[in-house]
């Protein structure tokens, strides 16, 4: 049986303890594979929450590969992407001496684009600096060379690099298969690899792109598969929420603007009227900016249509600017076959010009195939000082996201963090998944012995002024005793700049001899580079540090966190989910903002505790954990760690695990 080639597999004489240095049998692990092996025999959906240090990459592909079914797994960043195919999976394939052909598939902007990079360097006003000559250079000596043209592979060129958005394609600019080098495109490449392979490995941001265009019947992305397997699943409603939405941007316009007057100046000669249509879609597009200046006077300059300052002239701005835009496309239309080029400003100017009608609307259908499916829209504009952004975003994605499993499609759901306190009924309820089957395994790690929750009884409450100053003069003592790392986590990038420059205070003041470094100071990923090879840095950081870090040993020793990661009320999405719930008769506070908050607070609290060994001190500044009814059922949600409000017995327990450490 199936079952009993799990067992062996997690022996320890098993494959994997002979391949594996260091592997131990774990029975939370082989009862996770179990679990999973079951959902793909019943092709059903299985949510596992499994406690970290459980093994849960594995546990879900020795199933994926003894099932010998086609497989899909989403993670839910690009580098635990890379980890997974490079890595694991190479690791477990030896181990278990199977022939499992394996893919890596990434978003169409993550790959070199022969044509567009050949444009590039055929322009010669197109780079903006020496440095970009450089850049240029790397990429044309990678492309030539690269087998996967995944520019994860070029170190030489950072990620964010603006030179990537002009040598990649993007779904309107793409020329298909009318594309003189199509027989050497790295996304058609890899998309056939992904076709062939057995397991396919992509990340949640690809997966849901796949479920927006599935929505409007196009279906060539990716694979059918008979498993998925979503890794950090937890990410899935806010990943969901955002691709299943759209926006519109101001830039977008101007720049659909610049390209019409180029392209047509340069592929449609014999017409004189392309600086014509470049001036009205410009004139319209900063008219609207002009309608929602009332925005910029808002706290979080941002507004929902509703609430709105100046809707109805907004509506006539919209109005206005989309005639200009269909009536710029009826005249793309007559000349678009004639050249590759305007073929892609036509696709371009249609798909903003149908957003932004979409926009405009009160509400909007969604249709699949089987059923008609109305969805409302969640719609707000944001402004900067030259520019603005209209964005909509489905009221809940649950219907949207459930309807795409095939029946007989097998879904498996894990995370350390997918339950409130054991309950699964919030993430069930966010992604309509509410016949799914619930497993939950705890860590193996002896929180009790290794980890020291510490809620200071002396600070005031975080609404009061005087807060963030007397929670960084309490942590100043910590950091002083920690020997290892510490890690700050905020709630907002304003308190992450406040505390940076308090703790830079203290530490000039103390001669306290250690980097501090902060968020928006470096890249994220060379941060934490210099972070873990520091060994006793201070990092301060916000939201995208809550989760996805992982420092082992004595690299971090202490977490602070300032206050309860409550979502900030003005997000328009949960704002109009706040007042749904509200108007339906619900509880906004118990069934959104408290299960929202409680996952979040463990994804921080779970940076601490990464190995057997490890060990360390959680500081939650926030009184509300223990003098609020509420907090109860966040701090019971949290590793049952050794608690305390005494800053003297963290001291002594951080004395005590040093020592231990050293002998």
């Amino acid at each position: 049986m199936l079952d009993d080639a799990l067992a062996t597999t997690f022996a320890d004489d098993g494959p994997l303890a002979r391949s594996v240095s260091g592997y131990r049998p774990r029975q939370a692990q082989l009862a996770l594979a179990q679990a999973i092996e079951q959902a793909v025999h019943d092709r059903s959906v299985l949510i596992a929450e499994a406690g970290t240090g459980t093994g849960k990459t594995w546990a879900y592909l020795v199933p994926a590969f003894l099932s010998g079914a086609k497989v899909l797994v989403s993670t839910g960043t690009r580098t635990l992407q890379d980890q997974l195919y490079r890595r694991d999976l190479p690791r477990l394939r030896e181990a278990l001496a199977l022939p499992v052909a394996a893919a890596l598939l990434k978003g169409r902007s993550n790959y070199v684009c022969h044509y567009h990079l050949e444009r590039l360097q055929d322009d010669d006003r197109a780079l903006k600096s020496r440095q970009e000559v450089a850049q240029l250079r790397h990429i044309q000596v990678f492309a030539s060379q690269s087998q996967s043209g995944d520019k994860a592979e070029l170190t030489q060129v950072p990620d964010n690099a603006d030179i990537w958005n002009r040598v990649v394609s993007t779904r309107d600019n793409c020329l298909g298969q009318t594309c003189p080098h199509l027989k050497s495109c790295f996304v058609y490449k890899a998309r056939r690899q992904a076709q062939e392979a057995d397991v396919i490995v992509v990340n949640h941001a690809l997966f849901m792109a796949d479920l927006a265009l599935r929505d409007e019947g196009i279906t060539d992305l990716l694979p059918e598969v008979q498993l998925v397997v979503f890794d950090e699943a937890h990410q899935l409603p806010d990943i969901a929420t955002r691709f299943l939405g759209s926006s519109v941007s101001s830039n977008q316009l101007l720049e659909l603007a610049r390209q019409i007057e180029a392209v047509g100046l340069a592929q449609a000669r014999e017409a004189t009227d392309w600086p014509q249509w470049h001036v009205k879609i410009q004139k319209a597009t900063r008219e609207l900016r002009l309608r929602v200046d009332p925005v910029d006077r808002l706290p979080a300059k941002r507004a929902t249509y509703e609430s709105m300052p100046s809707a109805e002239s907004v509506h006539e701005g919209l109005t206005q600017l989309h005639e200009v835009l269909a009536a710029c496309n009826e005249r793309l239309a007559v000349v678009a076959e004639k050249h590759p080029d305007l073929q892609t400003v036509h696709r371009t100017c249609t798909d903003l010009a149908a957003r932004l009608f979409q926009w405009a609307r009160a509400a909007a259908n969604a249709t699949s195939a089987q059923e008609p499916i109305t969805t409302p829209l969640v719609r707000w504009v944001e402004t900067s000082p030259q520019h603005f952004r209209l964005h909509s975003a489905p009221l809940s994605v649950a219907q949207l996201f459930s309807r795409f499993r095939r029946p007989d499609q097998s879904w498996v759901f894990t995370s350390a963090t997918l339950s409130v306190n054991g309950d699964f009924s919030y993430f069930q309820r966010q992604l309509g998944l509410y016949d799914a089957a619930t497993e939950r395994w705890e860590s193996p790690f002896d929180y009790a012995t290794q980890g020291m929750l510490f809620v200071p009884s002396s600070l005031p409450l975080p609404n009061s002024p005087a807060f963030t100053e007397q929670f960084a003069q309490q942590l100043v003592p910590l950091i002083e005793a920690s020997p290892g790392g510490v890690l700050v986590l905020c709630t907002t990038l304003r308190a992450v700049d406040r505390i940076t420059e308090l703790l830079k205070e203290a530490f000039d003041e103390r001669g306290i001899d250690r980097l501090l470094m902060q968020q928006g100071v470096g890249s994220r990923r060379g941060l934490l580079e210099r972070f873990q090879a520091s060994k006793n840095a201070v990092l301060v950081g916000s939201a995208s540090f809550w989760e996805g870090i992982d420092v082992p040993g004595e690299a971090l020793t202490l977490v602070a966190i300032d206050k309860l990661p409550f979502a900030p009320p003005d997000d328009p999405v949960l704002e109009a989910r706040l007042n749904a719930c509200r108007e339906e008769g619900g509880n906004p506070f118990m069934e959104y903002q408290l299960p929202e908050a409680a996952v979040a607070l463990k994804q921080g609290a779970g940076r601490l505790i990464r190995s057997e060994s490890d060990w360390g001190v959680l500081m939650v500044a926030d009184r509300r954990l223990v003098d609020k009814p509420y907090g109860k059922l966040l701090w019971r949600g949290l590793p049952p760690f050794a608690r305390t409000r005494d800053p003297e017995q963290v001291l002594v327990f951080m004395a005590k695990q040093h020592c231990a450490e050293i002998n």
